[in-house]
Protein backbone atom coordinates (compact mmCIF):
# COMPACT_ATOMS: atom_id res chain seq x y z
CA UNK A 1 0.00 0.00 0.00
CA UNK A 2 1.20 3.49 -0.73
CA UNK A 3 -0.93 6.75 0.29
CA UNK A 4 -0.63 9.64 -1.60
CA UNK A 5 -1.05 13.00 0.59
CA UNK A 6 -2.26 16.21 -0.92
CA UNK A 7 -0.83 19.15 0.81
CA UNK A 8 1.95 19.53 3.03
CA UNK A 9 0.43 21.45 6.00
CA UNK A 10 0.07 20.67 9.43
CA UNK A 11 -2.47 17.60 8.85
CA UNK A 12 -0.53 16.19 6.02
CA UNK A 13 2.96 16.12 7.46
CA UNK A 14 1.58 14.30 10.88
CA UNK A 15 -0.10 12.42 8.73
CA UNK A 16 3.24 11.43 6.53
CA UNK A 17 5.05 11.19 10.31
CA UNK A 18 2.34 8.64 11.37
CA UNK A 19 1.80 6.60 8.51
CA UNK A 20 5.45 6.00 8.39
CA UNK A 21 5.76 5.12 12.25
CA UNK A 22 3.03 2.31 11.58
CA UNK A 23 5.10 1.22 8.17
CA UNK A 24 2.65 1.88 5.49
CA UNK A 25 4.66 3.88 2.75
CA UNK A 26 3.59 7.19 1.72
CA UNK A 27 4.49 10.82 -0.62
CA UNK A 28 3.38 13.92 0.43
CA UNK A 29 2.68 16.32 -2.58
CA UNK A 30 2.65 20.34 -1.93
CA UNK A 31 1.88 22.70 -4.32
CA UNK A 32 3.93 25.42 -3.23
CA UNK A 33 7.91 25.38 -4.62
CA UNK A 34 8.84 25.59 -1.15
CA UNK A 35 7.65 25.52 2.27
CA UNK A 36 8.00 28.87 3.70
CA UNK A 37 6.85 29.99 7.02
CA UNK A 38 3.54 32.19 6.12
CA UNK A 39 0.78 32.45 8.93
CA UNK A 40 0.99 33.17 12.46
CA UNK A 41 0.35 31.94 16.03
CA UNK A 42 -1.41 28.91 16.65
CA UNK A 43 -1.96 26.85 19.61
CA UNK A 44 -1.63 22.79 20.18
CA UNK A 45 -3.89 22.32 22.84
CA UNK A 46 -3.42 18.55 25.06
CA UNK A 47 -5.35 16.61 23.17
CA UNK A 48 -3.23 17.33 19.99
CA UNK A 49 0.18 17.66 21.74
CA UNK A 50 -0.01 14.59 23.21
CA UNK A 51 0.17 12.88 19.37
CA UNK A 52 3.07 15.10 18.73
CA UNK A 53 4.77 14.37 21.65
CA UNK A 54 4.25 10.19 21.42
CA UNK A 55 5.91 11.33 17.71
CA UNK A 56 8.96 12.03 19.64
CA UNK A 57 8.43 16.00 18.86
CA UNK A 58 8.01 17.46 22.18
CA UNK A 59 11.70 18.74 22.32
CA UNK A 60 11.93 20.11 18.88
CA UNK A 61 8.44 21.64 19.57
CA UNK A 62 9.29 23.32 23.14
CA UNK A 63 12.84 24.76 21.50
CA UNK A 64 10.67 27.17 18.90
CA UNK A 65 7.55 27.69 21.08
CA UNK A 66 5.92 28.97 24.11
CA UNK A 67 4.61 26.33 26.61
CA UNK A 68 1.67 27.62 27.43
CA UNK A 69 1.06 28.42 31.30
CA UNK A 70 -2.59 29.85 31.08
CA UNK A 71 -5.19 31.31 29.86
CA UNK A 72 -6.30 34.36 31.37
CA UNK A 73 -9.70 36.34 30.46
CA UNK A 74 -10.47 40.16 30.71
CA UNK A 75 -13.19 42.73 29.76
CA UNK A 76 -12.19 45.87 27.16
CA UNK A 77 -11.72 47.54 30.36
CA UNK A 78 -9.09 45.85 31.48
CA UNK A 79 -10.45 43.56 34.24
CA UNK A 80 -9.75 40.44 35.25
CA UNK A 81 -12.35 37.99 34.65
CA UNK A 82 -10.83 34.53 35.23
CA UNK A 83 -8.36 31.98 34.32
CA UNK A 84 -7.17 28.48 34.29
CA UNK A 85 -4.10 26.90 33.96
CA UNK A 86 -2.96 25.11 30.75
CA UNK A 87 -1.12 22.16 29.51
CA UNK A 88 0.97 20.30 32.22
CA UNK A 89 0.55 23.12 34.48
CA UNK A 90 -3.61 22.22 34.84
CA UNK A 91 -2.65 18.57 35.41
CA UNK A 92 -2.16 17.08 31.61
CA UNK A 93 0.02 14.70 30.74
CA UNK A 94 1.10 16.84 27.78
CA UNK A 95 1.69 20.84 27.33
CA UNK A 96 -0.35 22.90 25.22
CA UNK A 97 2.21 25.06 23.10
CA UNK A 98 1.68 28.16 21.34
CA UNK A 99 3.84 28.45 18.28
CA UNK A 100 4.20 30.26 15.00
CA UNK A 101 2.39 27.98 12.51
CA UNK A 102 5.57 28.18 10.39
CA UNK A 103 7.74 27.17 13.01
CA UNK A 104 5.10 24.23 13.36
CA UNK A 105 5.24 23.29 9.80
CA UNK A 106 9.10 23.00 10.05
CA UNK A 107 9.29 20.95 12.73
CA UNK A 108 7.23 18.63 11.33
CA UNK A 109 8.61 19.17 7.73
CA UNK A 110 12.01 18.47 8.71
CA UNK A 111 11.30 15.17 10.97
CA UNK A 112 9.59 13.73 7.51
CA UNK A 113 12.43 14.37 5.73
CA UNK A 114 14.77 13.14 8.44
CA UNK A 115 12.50 9.57 8.84
CA UNK A 116 10.51 9.11 5.48
CA UNK A 117 13.16 10.57 3.17
CA UNK A 118 13.35 13.91 1.38
CA UNK A 119 12.38 12.28 -1.95
CA UNK A 120 9.18 11.46 -0.74
CA UNK A 121 8.27 15.45 0.43
CA UNK A 122 7.77 16.85 -3.21
CA UNK A 123 7.33 20.65 -3.82
CA UNK A 124 5.51 22.80 -6.75
CA UNK A 125 3.14 19.65 -7.34
CA UNK A 126 -0.32 21.28 -7.43
CA UNK A 127 -3.08 19.06 -7.80
CA UNK A 128 -6.23 19.34 -10.58
CA UNK A 129 -8.35 16.52 -9.93
CA UNK A 130 -8.38 12.47 -8.60
CA UNK A 131 -9.70 9.49 -10.76
CA UNK A 132 -10.06 6.14 -9.59
CA UNK A 133 -10.75 2.62 -10.11
CA UNK A 134 -11.09 -0.67 -8.31
CA UNK A 135 -7.32 -1.14 -7.70
CA UNK A 136 -5.99 2.49 -7.15
CA UNK A 137 -6.50 6.19 -7.36
CA UNK A 138 -4.45 8.56 -10.16
CA UNK A 139 -4.19 12.18 -9.12
CA UNK A 140 -3.24 15.04 -11.84
CA UNK A 141 -0.72 17.71 -11.00
CA UNK A 142 0.79 20.80 -12.63
CA UNK A 143 3.46 22.82 -11.80
CA UNK A 144 3.69 25.92 -10.16
CA UNK A 145 4.29 27.73 -14.17
CA UNK A 146 0.66 25.53 -14.73
CA UNK A 147 2.11 22.72 -16.84
CA UNK A 148 1.03 19.35 -16.65
CA UNK A 149 3.30 17.09 -14.03
CA UNK A 150 3.02 13.11 -14.60
CA UNK A 151 -0.01 11.76 -12.78
CA UNK A 152 0.50 9.52 -9.72
CA UNK A 153 -1.25 6.81 -8.68
CA UNK A 154 -1.54 5.01 -4.96
CA UNK A 155 -3.95 2.39 -2.93
CA UNK A 156 -5.38 5.81 -1.20
CA UNK A 157 -5.34 9.50 -1.85
CA UNK A 158 -5.98 12.00 1.04
CA UNK A 159 -6.78 15.19 0.57
CA UNK A 160 -5.09 17.80 3.10
CA UNK A 161 -4.99 20.74 1.14
CA UNK A 162 -6.88 22.72 3.83
CA UNK A 163 -9.67 25.56 2.69
CA UNK A 164 -8.68 25.61 -0.80
CA UNK A 165 -9.61 22.35 -0.92
CA UNK A 166 -9.53 21.24 -5.29
CA UNK A 167 -11.22 17.64 -4.48
CA UNK A 168 -14.04 18.85 -2.02
CA UNK A 169 -14.70 21.35 -5.06
CA UNK A 170 -14.52 17.71 -7.30
CA UNK A 171 -16.91 15.87 -4.54
CA UNK A 172 -19.37 18.52 -3.99
CA UNK A 173 -19.33 20.89 -6.60
CA UNK A 174 -22.53 22.79 -5.61
CA UNK A 175 -21.44 23.51 -1.70
CA UNK A 176 -21.29 27.11 -2.56
CA UNK A 177 -19.26 30.02 -0.77
CA UNK A 178 -17.77 29.41 2.70
CA UNK A 179 -20.77 30.37 5.35
CA UNK A 180 -19.60 34.20 7.03
CA UNK A 181 -19.89 34.55 10.88
CA UNK A 182 -20.20 38.66 10.98
CA UNK A 183 -16.91 38.80 12.29
CA UNK A 184 -13.64 39.80 10.39
CA UNK A 185 -10.71 39.65 12.09
CA UNK A 186 -7.10 41.28 11.44
CA UNK A 187 -3.75 39.05 12.86
CA UNK A 188 -0.35 40.45 13.79
CA UNK A 189 2.60 39.62 15.55
CA UNK A 190 4.99 42.22 17.73
CA UNK A 191 8.10 41.91 19.28
CA UNK A 192 7.19 42.83 23.40
CA UNK A 193 8.63 42.43 26.66
CA UNK A 194 6.40 39.43 28.55
CA UNK A 195 3.40 40.07 30.28
CA UNK A 196 1.50 38.24 32.70
CA UNK A 197 3.11 35.03 33.31
CA UNK A 198 5.25 35.17 30.15
CA UNK A 199 3.22 31.99 28.67
CA UNK A 200 -0.17 33.46 28.84
CA UNK A 201 -2.97 33.00 26.13
CA UNK A 202 -4.97 36.09 26.65
CA UNK A 203 -8.42 37.29 25.38
CA UNK A 204 -9.89 40.64 26.25
CA UNK A 205 -13.68 42.21 25.24
CA UNK A 206 -16.40 40.85 23.51
CA UNK A 207 -17.05 40.56 19.31
CA UNK A 208 -20.08 43.46 19.36
CA UNK A 209 -17.02 46.10 20.27
CA UNK A 210 -13.49 44.45 19.67
CA UNK A 211 -12.18 41.17 21.29
CA UNK A 212 -8.55 40.37 21.34
CA UNK A 213 -6.86 37.06 21.56
CA UNK A 214 -3.28 37.86 22.47
CA UNK A 215 -0.30 35.16 23.37
CA UNK A 216 3.61 34.96 22.79
CA UNK A 217 4.92 32.15 20.56
CA UNK A 218 8.62 32.20 20.36
CA UNK A 219 10.24 33.61 23.79
CA UNK A 220 13.75 35.40 23.70
CA UNK A 221 13.74 36.45 20.00
CA UNK A 222 16.85 39.29 21.12
CA UNK A 223 19.37 40.32 23.81
CA UNK A 224 16.73 42.59 24.93
CA UNK A 225 14.23 40.09 26.53
CA UNK A 226 11.54 40.33 23.93
CA UNK A 227 9.15 37.77 22.79
CA UNK A 228 7.02 37.33 19.32
CA UNK A 229 3.74 37.84 20.54
CA UNK A 230 0.49 36.38 18.59
CA UNK A 231 -2.79 38.92 18.25
CA UNK A 232 -6.07 38.99 16.56
CA UNK A 233 -8.47 41.91 16.65
CA UNK A 234 -11.83 40.41 16.23
CA UNK A 235 -15.24 42.69 15.29
CA UNK A 236 -18.38 42.26 14.10
CA UNK A 237 -19.11 43.57 10.44
CA UNK A 238 -21.37 42.98 7.55
CA UNK A 239 -18.07 43.39 5.08
CA UNK A 240 -15.56 40.99 4.33
CA UNK A 241 -13.37 39.78 1.42
CA UNK A 242 -12.84 36.45 0.05
CA UNK A 243 -10.58 34.68 2.61
CA UNK A 244 -6.76 34.87 1.88
CA UNK A 245 -4.46 34.00 5.12
CA UNK A 246 -1.85 35.63 3.97
CA UNK A 247 -3.76 39.06 3.10
CA UNK A 248 -2.25 41.96 4.01
CA UNK A 249 -4.81 44.25 6.51
CA UNK A 250 -4.81 47.85 7.82
CA UNK A 251 -4.56 48.84 10.92
CA UNK A 252 -6.66 52.19 10.55
CA UNK A 253 -9.32 49.79 9.82
CA UNK A 254 -9.83 48.51 13.63
CA UNK A 255 -7.78 50.54 15.04
CA UNK A 256 -10.83 52.86 16.57
CA UNK A 257 -11.76 50.34 18.55
CA UNK A 258 -9.17 49.56 20.70
CA UNK A 259 -7.43 52.88 21.04
CA UNK A 260 -7.77 53.61 24.82
CA UNK A 261 -7.25 50.08 25.73
CA UNK A 262 -4.67 51.34 27.85
CA UNK A 263 -4.46 48.11 31.04
CA UNK A 264 -1.88 48.63 33.42
CA UNK A 265 -0.90 44.61 31.94
CA UNK A 266 -0.45 45.86 28.68
CA UNK A 267 -0.54 48.99 26.66
CA UNK A 268 -2.85 47.18 23.77
CA UNK A 269 -2.52 50.66 20.97
CA UNK A 270 1.38 51.14 21.44
CA UNK A 271 1.56 47.26 21.55
CA UNK A 272 -0.58 47.29 18.01
CA UNK A 273 1.13 50.08 16.96
CA UNK A 274 4.58 48.61 16.72
CA UNK A 275 3.44 44.88 15.14
CA UNK A 276 5.82 43.70 12.56
CA UNK A 277 2.38 42.83 10.50
CA UNK A 278 -1.18 42.76 10.02
CA UNK A 279 -2.86 40.28 8.00
CA UNK A 280 -6.83 40.57 7.41
CA UNK A 281 -9.21 37.38 7.46
CA UNK A 282 -12.78 36.58 7.57
CA UNK A 283 -14.11 34.64 10.00
CA UNK A 284 -15.61 31.71 7.72
CA UNK A 285 -16.53 28.20 7.85
CA UNK A 286 -18.17 25.64 6.00
CA UNK A 287 -21.63 23.73 7.29
CA UNK A 288 -20.64 19.92 8.06
CA UNK A 289 -20.63 17.27 4.87
CA UNK A 290 -22.66 14.47 4.64
CA UNK A 291 -19.41 12.75 3.95
CA UNK A 292 -15.66 12.64 3.42
CA UNK A 293 -14.73 9.54 2.02
CA UNK A 294 -15.67 8.51 -2.20
CA UNK A 295 -13.46 5.19 -2.51
CA UNK A 296 -10.12 4.99 -2.04
CA UNK A 297 -9.76 9.06 -1.34
CA UNK A 298 -10.91 11.09 1.68
CA UNK A 299 -10.60 14.48 3.30
CA UNK A 300 -8.90 15.45 6.49
CA UNK A 301 -8.24 18.85 8.45
CA UNK A 302 -9.62 21.68 7.11
CA UNK A 303 -10.27 20.76 3.60
CA UNK A 304 -12.90 18.01 5.61
CA UNK A 305 -14.18 20.11 8.21
CA UNK A 306 -13.25 23.89 8.00
CA UNK A 307 -14.25 25.81 11.16
CA UNK A 308 -14.18 29.35 12.87
CA UNK A 309 -10.47 30.30 14.32
CA UNK A 310 -12.08 30.34 17.86
CA UNK A 311 -11.25 27.74 19.79
CA UNK A 312 -7.53 27.08 19.48
CA UNK A 313 -8.76 23.71 17.53
CA UNK A 314 -8.29 23.54 13.88
CA UNK A 315 -5.15 22.08 13.68
CA UNK A 316 -5.26 19.82 16.88
CA UNK A 317 -8.99 18.59 14.82
CA UNK A 318 -6.43 17.73 11.90
CA UNK A 319 -4.35 15.72 14.30
CA UNK A 320 -6.91 13.84 15.63
CA UNK A 321 -8.10 12.88 12.04
CA UNK A 322 -4.51 12.13 11.43
CA UNK A 323 -4.63 9.33 14.28
CA UNK A 324 -7.74 7.72 13.03
CA UNK A 325 -6.80 7.56 9.49
CA UNK A 326 -3.85 6.28 10.36
CA UNK A 327 -4.83 3.08 12.90
CA UNK A 328 -7.95 2.33 10.00
CA UNK A 329 -5.76 1.70 7.71
CA UNK A 330 -3.19 -0.19 9.65
CA UNK A 331 -5.64 -2.12 10.93
CA UNK A 332 -8.03 -2.61 8.13
CA UNK A 333 -6.91 -4.71 5.06
CA UNK A 334 -9.43 -3.19 2.68
CA UNK A 335 -8.34 0.57 1.72
CA UNK A 336 -12.27 1.61 0.99
CA UNK A 337 -13.12 0.17 4.29
CA UNK A 338 -10.49 1.93 6.23
CA UNK A 339 -12.01 5.26 4.78
CA UNK A 340 -15.54 4.36 5.65
CA UNK A 341 -14.86 3.53 9.61
CA UNK A 342 -12.45 6.60 9.23
CA UNK A 343 -15.05 8.54 8.46
CA UNK A 344 -17.48 7.07 10.69
CA UNK A 345 -14.68 8.05 13.55
CA UNK A 346 -14.54 11.64 13.00
CA UNK A 347 -17.55 12.76 11.06
CA UNK A 348 -19.53 13.19 14.05
CA UNK A 349 -17.39 14.69 16.54
CA UNK A 350 -15.62 16.74 14.17
CA UNK A 351 -19.22 18.60 13.25
CA UNK A 352 -19.55 18.91 17.04
CA UNK A 353 -16.59 20.97 17.35
CA UNK A 354 -17.75 23.04 14.31
CA UNK A 355 -21.24 23.76 15.77
CA UNK A 356 -19.68 24.71 18.85
CA UNK A 357 -16.83 27.16 17.59
CA UNK A 358 -19.92 29.14 16.30
CA UNK A 359 -22.05 29.45 19.38
CA UNK A 360 -20.39 28.47 22.93
CA UNK A 361 -16.22 28.57 22.18
CA UNK A 362 -13.97 29.10 25.08
CA UNK A 363 -14.48 32.83 24.56
CA UNK A 364 -18.46 32.42 25.70
CA UNK A 365 -17.21 33.35 28.85
CA UNK A 366 -16.50 37.18 27.47
CA UNK A 367 -19.62 37.54 26.31
CA UNK A 368 -21.65 36.31 29.17
CA UNK A 369 -19.91 38.77 30.93
CA UNK A 370 -20.50 41.23 27.99
CA UNK A 371 -24.44 40.90 27.77
CA UNK A 372 -24.71 40.50 32.06
CA UNK A 373 -22.91 43.56 32.43
CA UNK A 374 -24.17 45.87 29.90
CA UNK A 375 -20.69 46.15 28.79
CA UNK A 376 -19.80 48.44 31.63
CA UNK A 377 -16.78 48.10 34.17
CA UNK A 378 -18.03 45.88 37.38
CA UNK A 379 -17.07 45.71 41.06
CA UNK A 380 -16.25 42.66 41.27
CA UNK A 381 -16.79 40.00 38.83
CA UNK A 382 -18.06 37.63 41.65
CA UNK A 383 -21.29 39.78 41.72
CA UNK A 384 -21.75 39.53 37.90
CA UNK A 385 -21.32 35.70 37.36
CA UNK A 386 -19.85 32.99 39.68
CA UNK A 387 -16.69 31.40 39.04
CA UNK A 388 -18.02 28.17 39.17
CA UNK A 389 -20.33 29.22 35.87
CA UNK A 390 -17.12 29.95 34.25
CA UNK A 391 -15.53 27.00 34.61
CA UNK A 392 -18.43 25.37 33.33
CA UNK A 393 -17.83 27.06 30.31
CA UNK A 394 -14.57 26.30 29.65
CA UNK A 395 -15.01 22.43 30.79
CA UNK A 396 -17.96 21.90 28.38
CA UNK A 397 -15.62 23.18 25.11
CA UNK A 398 -13.11 21.05 26.16
CA UNK A 399 -15.70 18.13 26.26
CA UNK A 400 -17.10 18.57 22.83
CA UNK A 401 -13.02 19.46 21.41
CA UNK A 402 -12.05 16.13 23.09
CA UNK A 403 -9.47 17.56 25.58
CA UNK A 404 -11.02 17.38 28.71
CA UNK A 405 -8.63 15.84 31.65
CA UNK A 406 -10.52 12.88 32.55
CA UNK A 407 -11.06 11.54 28.63
CA UNK A 408 -7.46 12.04 27.40
CA UNK A 409 -6.16 10.42 30.87
CA UNK A 410 -8.78 7.19 29.67
CA UNK A 411 -6.55 6.96 26.45
CA UNK A 412 -3.69 4.53 26.23
CA UNK A 413 -0.71 5.86 25.34
CA UNK A 414 1.26 3.99 21.80
CA UNK A 415 4.28 3.01 22.22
Amino acid sequence: MEVLIIGAGIGGLTLGLMLQRAGIACRIFEAAPEIKPVGVGINVLPHASKELCELGLEQALAAVSITTRESAFFNRFGQFIYSEPAGRHAGYAWPQFSIHRGDLQAVLAQAFEERAGAERLLKGWRCTGVQQDPTGASVQFVNAEGAPLPSQRGSVVVDCEGIHSVLRKQFFPEEGAPRYSGVNMWRGVTKWKPFLSGASMTRVGWLATAKMVIYPIRDAIDGAGNQLVNWVVEIETPHHQQRDWNRAGKREDFFGRIEDWHFDWLDIPEFVRKAEMILEFPMVDQDPLPRWSFGRVTLLGDAAHPMLPRGSNGAGQAILDCRALTECLQTIPDPTEALRVYEERRLGPTANVVLANRKNPPDAILREIYLRTGDKPFDTIDAVIPREELAALSEGYKRVAGYDQQKLAGQSVRP
